[in-house]
């Protein structure tokens, strides 16, 4: 009997395609499409909520329903705050898989989106934080990172894709920036989310619209 691991995993690969499709389409700043017509968003809001009870008695193809719907809004939110595809699509796999593991602990009390989403934040902060030592840097004290666009040509690019220059911030930086302006949370919610003050929070918010200011041309 295939495992709830490699059935989420079997879930995740073969629905991945259409998911990064989906991504690629959805509104570059929040990584959702535009909101469907009311009576659309009910009957997904139905077929979601009854694919859930049927994914936590180990319905795989419900899960697959799940996936397809939520895949592109955790794409987006793994590619911006890791700044690499590859790292984006493992880390997208990763949150499914421990999505199938824990749905039997969703109780509704929140919408699933602001469940998965928060799953997603807590993977990709445990993935940043058993990468280098430095790969998630909060430092009060820390300098101006140039931006690693150092040709016009560079700084062009990023001057038209905000995505390129998203990735160029220093990981800590861009980290805050995502939460606080992306997300919509506080810098105390932050500092509890990442164990750093809410005070460097701020710090790196600040550092960090300065960088992107610069690398746009603003």
């Amino acid at each position: 009997m295939m495992s709830h691991h490699s059935a989420a995993r079997r879930v995740a690969v073969t629905s991945h395609g259409r998911a990064i499709r989906g991504a690629r389409m959805a509104t570059e700043m929040t990584g959702e499409s535009p909101a469907p017509p009311a009576c659309a968003a009910a009957t997904i809001d139905s077929t979601v909520a009854d694919a859930v009870r049927r994914a936590r008695a180990g319905d795989v193809d419900a899960f697959g329903i799940v996936y397809r719907v939520h895949a592109p809004a955790i794409h987006a939110l793994c590619r911006r705050m890791l700044g690499n595809e590859q790292d984006a699509r493992d880390a997208l796999q990763d949150v499914f898989v421990r999505a199938w593991e824990k749905l039997g602990s969703f109780r509704g009390e929140s919408a699933l989106r602001t469940w998965l989403h928060r799953l997603g934040i807590n993977v990709i902060l445990e993935r940043l934080r058993a990468g280098r030592r430095d790969a998630l840097r909060f430092d009060d004290q820390a300098g101006d990172v140039a931006p690693s666009g150092s040709t016009p040509a560079e700084r062009a690019e990023a001057a038209i894709d905000l995505a390129a220059a998203l990735d160029r911030l220093p990981n800590g930086s861009r980290m805050v920036l995502v939460l606080h302006d992306i997300e919509g949370y506080s810098h105390e919610e932050i500092a509890a989310m990442t164990g750093i003050a809410s005070g460097t929070s701020r710090a790196q918010l600040w550092r960090a619209r300065r960088h992107l200011s610069r690398m746009l041309g603003e």
